[in-house]
C-alpha cells in the first residue's frame, strides 16, 4: 500500500490545502506525494530549483499570504528533509 503523505514532499505544503487535491502523475493519476504547484503530469514544475531556492520561494509565498517572517522560517526548516531533496 502507498504511504499517505500529509505534506507535499517538495515544498512542504499541507496536501489537504491543495485546491486541486494534489499534483498529477504521468499517467494522469493524482500524486500522493506532491502538490499541484510542484508536480504536474509526472514532472516537477520547477525542476531547476534547488532546496535553498525552494525554501526562499516558500518563505516568499508565506509572506505574501500574511504569515509573520519567523513562521516562514519555521515552516521551511524541514524542506531539506522532504523526499524530493534526499
Amino acid at each position: 500500500m502507498d504511504k499517505k503523505y500529509k505534506n507535499c514532499q517538495s515544498c512542504g505544503m499541507p496536501l489537504k490545502k491543495d485546491e486541486k487535491g494534489g499534483g498529477t502523475n504521468a499517467d494522469g493519476t493524482k500524486s500522493v506525494k506532491f502538490c499541484s504547484h510542484c508536480y504536474d503530469e509526472g514532472k516537477f514544475t520547477q525542476a531547476e530549483m534547488d532546496v535553498d531556492q525552494m525554501k526562499s520561494f516558500v518563505k516568499g509565498k508565506l509572506k505574501d499570504m500574511g504569515f509573520p517572517r519567523f513562521l516562514g522560517g519555521f515552516f521551511t526548516m524541514n524542506i531539506p528533509k522532504l523526499e524530493r531533496w534526499k
